[in-house]
């Protein structure tokens, strides 16, 4: 069989619970990796066989990507800002909206990058605090996750893109651990801030497959942890220091209202779909 009709078959089955557009868009993903040929390339090769060991690995991920498995844990890859990143389901998948939050730290700190001391407070798969690294390469970055094996992750991520980044683990809920910790001239964070009820209403793909533990908090309490991020900053961070936190596109005021409840200056920025997704807050100085 040629990649070419290996790669129409494929896409047919994807069909059957994916759009068309997605299905392509998965297929291309699985056969680039499998492969290592770009579309063009297999386009220009149209007669080329398809390897058995090929073949079977794709019988492999078509089974998991029929159950709903995302294509990203399937080939356990996932591009974020220019990079490739390992993701397993013990972390979430790195999403466009997190980028646009590493865009908008990267552009208000690449005069400043020098010995800027950066604390990112869930690091999961570290998309952000590498990012951040390799984009800000003279600061100081410190991540920490609650979780050993999202941890284990990162630290591989952090060893195959060459970063270097200060790795603990901390439950950050977990005020006592707080002491252990400096003062930073950044904190940044995408917390867990979907309320449990919501639940339901997530795909499939999502509730099935990514970590719970990323993904929820408490209906009691949902900005918990923006509560205790903006007490934590009031200690641990620098005179003017800026924190930058991810949102859920419907809670902008209430959680900006939770650090100027803590005397910062807060901005709330849309994402480029026009929605609430991230919060800088800023320590006014005296």
């Amino acid at each position: 069989m040629t990649t070419a009709d290996a790669f129409m078959e494929f896409t047919k089955k994807l069909k059957a619970i994916y759009g068309d557009r997605e299905a392509e868009t998965i297929s291309d993903w699985v056969f680039e990796s499998l492969t290592g040929m770009k579309r063009w390339e297999r386009r220009a090769n149209l007669h080329k066989e398809i390897k058995t060991s090929e073949y079977q690995k794709l019988q492999k991920y078509l089974q998991e990507l029929l159950r709903h498995n995302p294509v990203q844990y399937v080939l356990n890859e996932s591009w974020f800002y220019k990079m490739k990143f390992f993701v397993n389901e013990d972390v979430l998948i790195p999403r466009p909206e997190t980028e646009e939050l590493v865009e908008w730290i990267v552009n208000d700190l690449r005069v400043q990058n020098s010995n800027v001391n950066i604390l990112d407070i869930g690091s999961g798969s570290g998309c952000v605090s590498i990012s951040l690294k390799k984009e800000l390469p003279g600061s100081l970055v410190t991540a920490i996750d609650v979780s050993e094996k999202a941890l284990e992750v990162a630290k591989k991520n952090a060893k195959e893109l060459n970063a270097l980044i200060d790795f603990l683990q901390i439950d950050f809920l977990d005020e006592a651990r707080w002491n252990i910790l400096p003062r930073y001239d950044v904190i940044v964070s995408n917390p867990p801030y979907i309320a449990l009820k919501e639940k339901e209403s997530l795909e499939k793909n999502v509730i099935d497959f990514e970590p719970e533990l990323a993904l929820f908090v408490e209906d009691s309490d949902p900005f918990i942890f923006y509560k205790k991020i903006a007490g934590f900053s009031k200690t641990h961070l620098k005179e003017g220091g800026k924190i930058y936190v991810e949102i859920n596109e419907t809670s902008g005021e209430e959680i900006k209202e939770v650090f100027e409840k803590e005397e910062f200056k807060t901005t709330i920025k849309k994402d480029i779909y026009g929605k609430d997704r991230m919060v800088k807050a800023i320590q006014q100085t005296s």
